[in-house]
């Protein structure tokens, strides 16, 4: 592609001298308390974005003052698995500085708001002390790996959640730009040593995901994912993954040529060595083959619709050397993730705590860091942003047990709240055009009184919300999915399966909170007298109004 095709992004990428840019430079700007334009988009890459409080800027634009300016950083947490001397750091530094609280992400990781520029080379120096680091977290290039998280699902977890961690320290940039602006402050060594024979210059056209699936469970949303990897034992042997590429949750209102997408499962590999020979060839297809001169066609689910499944095939094989083999069946019963308290085949206890829209209240977050000061247990992030206590002997259940009752954990929510997920969205994120996370829980509570109406108060129907179309919260696989378009408006999309094997699809637009749950009220009545097979809410709306 011609130099003039390229888009911003990419010109900004080559110039950056592998991701450093001026951000030394930006960092020691005092007059200001965000960084130069073109840092903005090299510091994703490095695990935060640039953000400001949009609940604020008009009152500070009054005052002549600049945009409240902060920091997000999302830590790379391949699994979602960290120690509890891990979880207490990560809680000390929101306290030290953030603003205190802690997000669970969509991708199995931990997010702090609200950290001012500073104070950022202090609070990822304080990280890597534990062992944590962002790199790679977000940017154009593999970020973090995620996996299905409870241990529960198969005596093989450990082997199969391995994967996690081999497939992102294969994938991650060779760059020792990371090191250098925050840790070093000087060349950790030279240039040379830095060649980077997967992302070159320029990286990839945009972000790539990877995701790990241990059926039964789809926890993980496997076929939203640029490539996903779907365990398949056998006797009880891991006998290899199938692939599935070109997963996507992301579109642009009004551009009908951006579209979510669900995976395409290609075949089947049998071995460590061609698993993780796939999973580096596919990122080099998409690095050779995505578009780089519009970012909103970038994602490799629109490279592999150009190119042709089979076509995107024969590369991959030629790349690789060795055939794909025909895919193995599976089979997924479950998405939910498993709360509570439940015992693996090793005799160890996990706890799943339910926290609502991955946003840790103050209570549970003195709970969770009370449990880590004890240093019994490890810590598990969901892809459904909840977490997970594990590892725990028999007799230390009972000394977690007396903690949950100490700080009142165990909320009463419903079957329909805890299948519920938000995006971040307003105040921080600067595409959002709707509010999510800071709504939904009230919307939920709504339509829990239709439910109770209807008498079907316990019936476990996924909702999802985000404030734009980018999809971070996946709402594009859930039963309800409400999109948004505005303030106070969100596109509803229905239809989609309780197992994420099928997207919802547009329903009515531009909707208001009365037009909505009076569209719910009226769908569920509907379910209710007309559910004779029954099915699920999901595949019921896809039978009456999206079949012939």
């Amino acid at each position: 592609m011609s130099q003039e095709k390229l888009s911003p992004i990419e010109i900004i990428k080559e110039k950056s001298d592998g991701l450093r840019g001026t951000l030394k430079e930006s960092l020691a700007d005092n007059y200001t308390g965000t960084i130069r334009p073109d840092d903005e988009a090299l510091i994703k890459f490095h695990g935060m974005y640039a953000q400001d409080d949009r609940d604020r800027r008009e009152e500070r634009a009054a005052k002549k003052l600049e945009r409240l300016f902060s920091f997000m950083i999302r830590l790379r947490i391949p699994g979602g698995l960290i120690s509890s001397s891990q979880w207490k750091a990560i809680h000390d530094i929101s306290e030290e500085h953030g603003t205190g609280v802690l997000k669970i992400t969509t991708r199995q990781t931990i997010q702090l708001h609200g950290l001012i520029k500073n104070e950022l080379r202090t609070t990822i120096q304080e990280f890597l002390i534990s062992k944590l680091d962002s790199i790679a977290a977000c940017g154009d290039v593999n970020r973090n790996v995620i996996c299905s998280a409870h241990p529960q699902v198969s005596p093989l977890f450990k082997e199969i959640h391995a994967y996690a961690d081999k497939i992102s320290t294969l994938l991650l940039p060779k760059t020792q730009a990371y090191y250098e602006i925050w840790i070093d402050g000087d060349k950790v060594y030279e240039r040379s040593a830095e060649e980077d024979p997967l992302y070159k210059k320029t990286y990839l056209p945009r972000k790539f995901k990877v995701a790990i699936a241990i059926p039964p469970t789809n926890d993980i949303d496997v076929f939203a994912n640029d490539l996903g990897l779907i365990a398949i034992v056998k006797d009880g042997v891991l006998k290899g993954f199938n692939l599935s590429i070109g997963g996507g949750m992301g579109a642009t209102h009004g551009n009908a040529d951006t579209y979510p997408r669900l995976g395409t499962i290609i075949g089947f590999l049998d071995s460590e060595e061609k698993i993780m020979k796939a999973a580096y060839e596919i990122v080099t297809i998409q690095r050779d083959f995505g578009n780089r001169s519009d970012r909103k066609l970038s994602r490799l689910k629109y490279t592999l619709d150009r190119m042709g499944v089979d076509n995107f095939i024969k590369e991959l094989e030629k790349r690789t050397g060795f055939p794909l083999l025909p895919a193995e069946e599976f089979k997924f019963t479950e998405r939910t993730d498993r709360f509570g308290w439940l015992e693996n085949d090793k005799n160890e206890w996990f706890y799943t705590l339910f926290v609502e829209h991955g946003v840790i209240k103050p209570y549970q977050k003195s709970f969770l860091h009370e449990v880590a000061l004890l240093n019994i247990c490890d810590y598990r992030f969901t892809c459904n942003q909840n977490l997970i206590l594990g590892s725990i002997s028999k007799e230390n259940k009972t000394r977690i047990e007396q903690l949950i009752q100490k700080y009142k954990v165990e909320e009463q929510d419903s079957n329909l709240r805890k299948n519920s997920m938000a995006c971040v969205a307003l105040p921080t994120c600067s595409l959002a055009l709707a509010e999510s996370q800071r709504y939904l829980p009230h919307l939920v509570t709504k339509i829990e009184s239709i439910l109770k109406k209807h008498n079907i108060e316990n019936d476990a129907i996924s909702i999802r919300m985000t404030g734009c179309p980018n999809g971070c919260a996946r709402p594009y696989l859930a039963e309800i999915g409400l999109v948004g378009t505005a303030l106070g408006q969100y596109n509803l999309r229905l239809g989609g399966d309780s197992l994420g094997e099928r997207l919802n699809l547009p329903y009515k637009e531009h909707l208001n909170e009365s037009e909505i749950l009076l569209e719910l009220d009226i769908l569920l009545e509907q379910y209710v007298e007309e559910n004779k097979e029954g099915d699920t809410f999901g595949d019921y709306i896809y039978k009456k109004f999206y079949t012939s």
